[in-house]
C-alpha cells in the first residue's frame, strides 16, 4: 500500500478505509513506515481531523499491535478507569476500593506523571515496597481476590500508541481530539474489560482547557467504546481548581486514605461518590441513586478502606499505611505561605499549582527525573473561602529543596482574591 497516497488522502480530507489505516499502523510500529512519513500523516490528522469511522479504525489497528488481557478469570463484571489528568487527582485510589467493595472487579493499567500533571503510578510509589510492575498473571490474580489492583502499563500493550505518542510529541501534533482519543481508547480496548468510564477533564490544570472541547473529546470516546462492544460511559468534570486539598504523591496517598476512612468528606469525597456511582450504574449495580447509597456504604462501613489495605499488602507493599499515614514519606522542610491582609480567594490557577509543586519536587520535567516523594503542596483555600491575616493559605514541601522563595512567589502568584474586611 502506497503511504504517500494514504497521506495525501488526509491531506485532502478523503476517508480512508480501515485498511488503509491499520496498513499504515501496522508498518510504523515495525519500522516499515519512516518517521517522517508518519510525522507528515499526523500532521494531516492535527490539521484536517479524522472522521469518527476512521477514529475507530485508528484505534482498533493501534489496540491489535499488541496483547489484548484476557479477563475471563474474572466472574464479576470487569471496569476500566481513565482520567485524562490534571492536578491533585488521586480518584483512582478511591472510587477503584469503593466500587471493588460493591461487587465490581477494578484491573487498571496507569501511567507516571510527566510536567505539572500527577501519574498514579508514582502515587502508589510513595508506599514503601509497593509493587507497580507485577507480572500480569500476578495482577490479574490481585484484581481476582481483592476485586482492585493498579499496576504500570506493560511494553506488551499498544506499542503502537508508545511509538505514535513519542513522534507526536516531538512534531507539535500532540493536541488533535482524534489523537487523542486514539491514544487513549486503544490502551483501554486492550485492557479488555466489560466497562470503562472515561473521566475527561477541563480547565487550567487540565489538557483539555476549554468544557466544549472535553465534550468532543468525551462523546468520541463513548462512541468509539461502544462500537468496540464495551460499555463505555464519559463524565466531563472541572480541573480549573485542584482537585482536593493535597497536591504530591505521598501527600495524595495521604488524603486518599483519608476519604477512605472517613475523616474527610469535602468536595474530592463527593466527586469520588459520584464517579463510583457511575462506575457501579454502568457495571449494572442499580440506578444512579442507588449505587451512590452503595458507594457511600462501602467508604462508611470501612469496606473499601479494607479493600485498598489487602491490594497493597498484596502488591508487597506496607498495608500500615492504611491505619497510620505517618509512615508515608514525610518531608524534611516545609514552609506556610500566610495572608498578608484579609482575602476572600475568588480564583485558583490550577496548572501554576501544579507547577509549584514540580518546582518543590513531586514531578518530573523528563521521562528519567527522579521524584521526591514527599514533596507537594497542601492548600488551605479554596474558591470562596474567606482568610484572614496571618492565617495560612497553604503550606509548601519538600526533601530535596530547602529555599521556598521562587516557589513560593509562583504558589501565590496563583491565587487570585479580593480585600474584604
Amino acid at each position: 500500500m502506497n503511504v504517500l497516497d494514504i497521506i495525501n488522502k488526509t491531506k485532502r480530507k478523503i476517508k480512508l478505509s480501515a485498511e488503509e489505516i491499520g496498513a499504515l499502523v501496522s508498518g510504523f510500529t515495525d519500522g516499515s513506515i519512516p518517521d517522517y512519513q508518519m510525522a507528515s500523516w499526523l500532521m494531516a490528522v492535527c490539521i484536517n481531523g479524522l472522521t469518527d469511522d476512521e477514529t475507530i479504525a485508528l484505534t482498533l489497528a493501534m489496540r491489535d499491535t499488541g496483547e489484548v488481557l484476557d479477563l475471563s478469570c474474572i466472574e464479576n463484571t470487569t471496569i476500566d478507569k481513565h482520567s485524562t489528568g490534571g492536578v491533585g487527582d488521586k480518584t483512582s485510589l478511591v472510587i477503584g476500593p469503593i466500587a471493588a467493595a460493591c461487587g465490581v472487579c477494578v484491573p487498571k493499567m496507569s501511567g507516571r506523571g510527566l510536567g505539572h500533571t500527577g501519574g498514579t503510578i508514582d502515587k502508589l510509589e510513595s508506599i514503601s515496597g509497593y509493587d507497580t510492575e507485577l507480572p500480569v498473571d500476578r495482577f490479574l490474580s490481585v484484581a481476582k481476590e481483592t476485586g482492585f489492583s493498579i499496576i504500570s502499563q506493560t511494553e506488551e500493550l499498544c506499542p503502537a500508541d508508545k511509538k505514535m505518542y513519542a513522534l507526536r510529541n516531538s512534531t507539535g501534533t500532540v493536541d488533535s481530539i482524534p489523537l487523542i482519543c486514539s491514544s487513549i481508547m486503544s490502551k483501554k480496548l486492550a485492557m479488555n474489560a466489560d466497562c470503562i468510564l472515561l473521566d475527561v477533564k477541563y480547565g487550567s490544570g487540565a489538557f483539555m482547557k476549554t468544557y466544549e472541547d472535553a465534550c468532543k473529546l468525551a462523546l468520541l470516546m463513548e462512541r468509539v467504546g461502544k462500537a468496540a462492544g464495551k460499555r463505555c460511559r464519559a463524565a466531563v468534570t472541572d480541573m480549573s481548581v485542584p482537585l482536593g486539598n493535597n497536591i504530591g504523591n505521598a501527600l495524595e496517598v495521604k488524603e486518599a486514605l483519608d476519604i477512605l476512612s472517613g475523616r474527610s468528606k469535602g468536595t474530592l469525597y463527593r466527586l469520588c461518590i459520584e464517579l463510583a456511582a457511575e462506575m457501579l450504574e454502568l457495571a449494572g449495580k442499580g440506578t444512579n441513586e442507588e449505587c451512590r447509597t452503595l458507594a457511600a456504604e462501602a467508604v462508611s462501613s470501612g469496606k473499601a478502606l479494607d479493600i485498598l489495605e489487602k491490594t497493597i499488602a498484596l502488591h508487597g507493599g506496607d498495608s500500615r499505611v492504611c491505619r497510620d499515614t505517618s509512615l508515608l514519606p514525610q518531608a524534611r522542610f516545609s514552609y506556610e505561605i500566610k495572608a498578608a491582609e484579609d482575602m476572600k480567594i475568588t480564583a485558583i490557577n490550577s496548572e501554576e499549582i501544579g507547577m509549584t509543586s514540580l518546582m518543590l519536587g513531586a514531578g518530573r520535567v523528563s521521562k528519567d527525573d527522579v521524584i521526591d516523594m514527599s514533596a507537594g503542596i497542601v492548600m488551605n483555600c479554596e474558591v470562596g473561602k474567606r482568610i484572614g491575616e496571618g492565617e495560612t493559605i497553604m503550606t509548601l514541601y519538600s526533601t530535596v529543596c530547602s529555599d521556598f522563595t521562587e516557589a513560593s512567589q509562583r504558589a501565590l502568584s496563583a491565587i487570585e482574591f479580593v480585600k474584604f474586611r
